[in-house]
């Protein structure tokens, strides 16, 4: 019943900045929880952080090293990721993704979500 469009990828130089939306459509409840995930060439696909639709929780990998910040606008359904600091290390096609099974915590798996956008390619260049 969910559907998922990313959107904001693009190029961006070393250092820059760069926000990615994922927008919602279909139903949706406080008990979400929506993801980020990328992937390189010949890689697997990674976790980039998570958000309850509520806003109560984030969590991120470890690997963005502070830098990334996740966040949702309820009345625009719709889920943002403010990258910052960029590196060419993050040239990836990210993908947004939503679990709506109830969660005691935020699924850092991609097997652990059930819905999936189609990605947006997003390239840092030096």
């Amino acid at each position: 019943q969910v559907q998922l469009v990313e959107s904001g990828g693009g190029l961006v130089q070393a250092g820059g900045s760069l926000r990615i939306l994922c927008a919602a459509s279909g139903p949706t409840f406080s008990t979400y929880v929506m993801g980020w995930f990328r992937q390189a060439p010949g890689k697997e696909r990674e976790f980039v952080a998570a958000i309850r639709w509520s806003g109560s929780s984030t969590y991120y990998a470890t690997s963005v090293e502070a830098r990334f910040t996740i966040s949702r606008d309820s009345a625009k359904n719709t889920v943002y990721l403010q990258m910052g600091s960029l590196k060419p290390e993050y040239t990836a096609v990210y993908y947004c993704a939503a679990n709506t099974r109830p969660s005691r915590g935020l699924p850092v798996v991609a097997g652990d979500y059930d819905t999936w956008g189609q990605g947006t390619l997003f390239t840092v260049s030096t």
